[in-house]
């Protein structure tokens, strides 16, 4: 199928699942992650309207950034190494992935303006995946706020690859708790309004725990390697 065609049935199931639980859609946004195709499907994916794009790996951001004139956004998912943020500071908007001082520095060095930062949490404890455990969250945050060019907008987390739903959504639901929590500091540096989180087998049960931000890859345009 085409990405439009894939769009429009995950447009459905988003509107399905903000009903459920009383939300708007424009509370949603989707982030195409292209990590897995070609720049030409990622062209179709922007003419479908998805202006959100989301990468795992600075090589494959500055390729596709270079090849497609467009006017996206450019999220970097991935972990991004304190070396590899020079190559990509100037081409992204927002990072979905901060969860060293180490790439702060280097951000706040290097960014000619305020990037917009999710905060990287590992709610699930799985030995696999990266982020800070939940009770690291709120102190890492606080040392973050000398760096003029670190704007924590939000957090963001990757549940277990399961079918267990009360599991996923106790990740979800703690997510968005802690995000809560921070919230009521009143940090000026870090609003943390948003919740990156929600993936193509999860995204509707992330909506309607809370997620503002779903970053779909597989049911939206693919997996054909580049």
């Amino acid at each position: 199928m085409d990405v439009r065609s894939n769009l429009k049935t995950i447009e459905e199931n988003i509107e399905r699942a903000c009903e459920k639980v009383n939300r708007k859609r424009e509370e949603i946004t989707i982030i195409g992650v292209t990590k897995y195709v070609t720049i030409e499907r990622t062209e179709e994916a922007i003419r479908a309207g998805i202006t959100n794009i989301g990468e795992n790996r600075a090589e494959e951001l500055t390729r596709k950034y270079n090849s497609i004139d467009n006017e996206a956004t450019w999220h970097f998912i991935g972990t991004l190494q304190s070396r590899k943020v020079k190559d990509v500071i100037d081409k992204i908007n927002v990072i979905h992935s901060l969860d060293r001082l180490s790439v702060a520095k280097q951000i706040d060095k290097r960014a000619n303006s305020p990037i917009e930062c999710f905060i990287q949490v590992n709610v699930s404890g799985e030995e696999s995946k990266h982020g800070l455990s939940p009770e690291e969250t709120l102190p890492f945050i606080k040392q973050l706020e000398s760096y003029e060019k670190v704007r924590v907008v939000g957090l963001m987390t990757m549940a277990p690859h399961v079918t267990d739903e009360a599991l996923l959504r106790k990740v979800f639901r703690d997510l968005a708790e802690l995000r809560d929590s921070i919230q009521r500091e009143q940090l000026a540096h870090a609003p943390c309004a948003y919740l990156s989180m929600g993936m193509s087998n999860d995204y509707e049960l992330a909506i309607e725990e809370g997620a503002t931000h779903i970053r779909i890859g597989s049911k939206l345009v693919g997996t054909n390697e580049t």
